[in-house]
């Protein structure tokens, strides 16, 4: 019997921990397919201002826009995203580029560009229309204990604690993921010893809907194309000239991303408000404990070069949620491993790509100058090579997660 003190004990199939882009697309596509969730957020719900959707502009990729298409997400956010219609990716100081361009490839768009605040407020907006789903918000995971079948979950909301017992617990909650902790999974860490500052910038010249990619020994910068011929500006420091460059004047901000962009698009003017974040590789050496598993930065979070976070983690979401909603059992053992299976090509492939790209590209080893000129060259000259470099670009990893898309309404 339950003492008259103790919270209220509430069983429920799945427990997401971790309300952000991919804990939420997760919840939304498990409810397109009919399956009961709760997700519990840190922040309340609020579609003009949510801690998680930071000022970040994200490229999303073509299959990645299909699987928000598909889950009903799309249709909130596709009036604020630019599509990008072609990519150009070079070396600073060498002589090879590779180009993609979406009409060579058969498609309208290679991805579209999208602030990661319009993103966090698009999901919000479709979790409102969610009909199986709970959700707990402001809510944080307290604890966690196993029992029989599950895991029983101490939650602390603005009403007091609760007690949820669940067949499947989901860590979504990020980087530093403390169900990751609480199951004794055991991560890798790779300081890259670099600092990202993200911001928008308007470029002399029009974009015409083109991605721009340039590596260099400092790091890659990136410009992604968004709406009113504004630029996202990715720019990539070494750690120990952060606090330097943060200090920065906007002139003097300007004239570095200058100098290390280049004049392809004119002068940049019209700088946006600046915003860091330390670059590390952390990724799990598991995906799954007892009736547990990890999604999103909380399996791995991988260099933002070639901008696959996002794009891997929900296709993470998808795959377990295509999973869940053909088994009886959520949580079982066998479940489990498949999605761990499923997933590790994908995943394994991604970091190897990620980390290698940075290493190789932003070497500072002259001897590799002409090798890395003629594989870009390679890349944009040779059609095999081009088609393959334009389908990774566009997302597209094998079969994509259908079962879950095909019990849509």
């Amino acid at each position: 019997m339950t003492a008259p003190d103790s919270p209220e004990v509430n069983r429920h199939d799945v427990l997401i921990i971790g309300g952000g882009l991919v804990g939420a697309s997760l919840a939304i596509a498990l409810d397109a397919a009919g399956i009961a969730a709760t997700l519990v957020e840190t922040a309340a719900p609020r579609a003009d201002a949510q801690p998680s959707y930071d000022e970040r502009n994200l490229a999303l990729a073509r299959a990645t826009v299909n699987g928000l298409a598909a889950i009903g997400v799309w249709r909130h956010a596709a009036a604020r995203a630019t599509p990008i219609r072609h990519i150009h990716v070079s070396r600073s100081g060498e002589f090879g580029s590779a180009r993609i361009d979406a009409d060579k490839q058969g498609v309208d768009a290679l991805g579209w560009t999208l602030p990661a605040r319009e993103l966090g407020a698009a999901l919000l907006r479709r979790l409102d229309e969610c009909t199986r789903l709970t959700r707990l918000a402001p809510a944080t995971l307290a604890a966690l204990q196993p029992m029989a079948g599950g895991w029983r979950a101490q939650i602390k909301t603005a009403d007091g604690m609760r007690e949820i017992d669940t067949e499947l617990l989901v860590g979504a909650d990020g980087t530093e993921s403390f169900v990751r902790t609480q199951l004794g999974i055991d991560v890798e860490r790779h300081d890259y010893g670099q600092t990202l500052f993200v911001c928008t910038v308007t470029p002399e010249r029009d974009h015409q809907q083109r991605a721009y990619e340039r590596f260099a020994d400092d790091g890659p910068i990136a410009l992604l194309p968004l709406a009113e011929r504004r630029c996202g500006l990715v720019l990539t420091v070494a750690a120990d000239e952060a606090d330097a460059v943060a200090t920065m004047d906007d002139a003097a901000f300007i004239e570095l991303a200058q100098q290390r962009f280049g004049w392809r698009l004119g002068r940049l003017t019209r700088l946006g408000k600046r915003h860091p974040y330390a670059i590390h590789r952390v990724a799990a050496q598991q995906l799954t404990g007892p009736r547990a598993v990890l999604v999103g930065n909380a399996a791995q979070t991988v260099h933002p070069i070639g901008a696959q976070g996002f794009n891997l983690g929900l296709r993470d979401a998808l795959t377990l949620a295509e999973l869940v909603a053909a088994a009886t059992d959520p949580g079982a053992p066998e479940l489990l491993a498949r999605y761990a299976a499923r997933r590790a090509s994908d995943r394994e492939g991604t970091m190897a790509m990620s980390h290698g790209l940075v290493r190789l590209a932003c070497l500072r080893q002259p001897l590799l100058a002409p090798l890395r000129s003629l594989a870009l060259l390679a890349c944009d000259r040779v059609p095999p090579l081009q088609r393959a470099l334009a389908r990774r670009g566009m997302g597209f990893r094998g079969e994509p997660p259908l079962a879950v898309l095909e019990r849509l309404p």
